[in-house]
């Protein structure tokens, strides 16, 4: 049987494991601040306070974390090390010495960052920089890029063209010559691309909102 203790030790060992406070982590939940402080866990009445499931799900989708990992914290049990993925910036990501013909992350320039949640033994992380893909994506905000995902109409994706130029936006619609791509931010437009000159194209599979 799992107690209220357990629960909730198991919520602070996830804020303490991905750098937060347990307030700066409901906040990257998109939760109130306070939901998980300990003021919050017992009741004026002395009753006990439980973390609701659907407050668990987005601390899991928030730090990366798979639920299996979340139940070893919650019986103290050594969970799999947290894998690591490549991680740069997305200004840098233009230059060259990053990537292979495929848009795999290749070189020795990457730093890397824990996400345990990512299956796709290419995936990497790129860091937002700046506010041209506001309100979706902000200046630090992290996105995962799979190379190997399929990517369909509506994706949010990544391409980067043979100029070295780096988008981030929504895959709107492809033929067998160009690719029409929606920008995130109503402040800048749309783009039509040759596929001819397109280097890659990866879809976002996570973001770190």
């Amino acid at each position: 049987m799992l107690s209220h203790d357990q629960i909730w030790g198991a919520i602070d060992t996830l804020a303490q494991r991905y750098g937060f406070t347990a307030s700066g982590l409901a906040r990257k939940a998109g939760l109130d601040a306070t939901t998980f402080n300990r003021s919050k866990r017992i009741a004026p009445d002395g009753r006990e306070r439980w973390p609701s499931t659907e407050s668990i799900a987005k601390i899991l989708l928030a730090t990366g974390a798979s639920l299996d990992e979340f139940m070893a914290a919650v019986m103290k049990r050594d969970a799999a090390p947290a894998r690591t993925i490549p991680l740069i910036g997305f200004a840098q990501a233009g230059s060259g010495g990053f990537f292979d013909d495929g848009g795999f992350p290749v070189g020795s320039g990457w730093e890397e960052v824990a996400f345990p949640g990512a299956k796709d033994e290419k995936a990497y992380a790129l860091e937002i920089s700046g506010d041209s893909m506001l309100p979706l994506y902000r200046d630090g905000d992290t996105i995962i890029v799979s190379p190997t995902a399929a990517v369909r109409r509506g994706d949010r994706v990544v391409v980067k063209t043979l100029e070295g130029e780096v988008l981030a936006k929504q895959l709107k619609r492809q033929t067998l010559k160009t690719i029409e791509l929606a920008s995130l931010n109503p402040d800048h437009p749309d783009r039509v691309l040759n596929l001819a000159d397109i280097a890659f194209m990866a879809r976002v599979i996570w973001a770190s909102q």
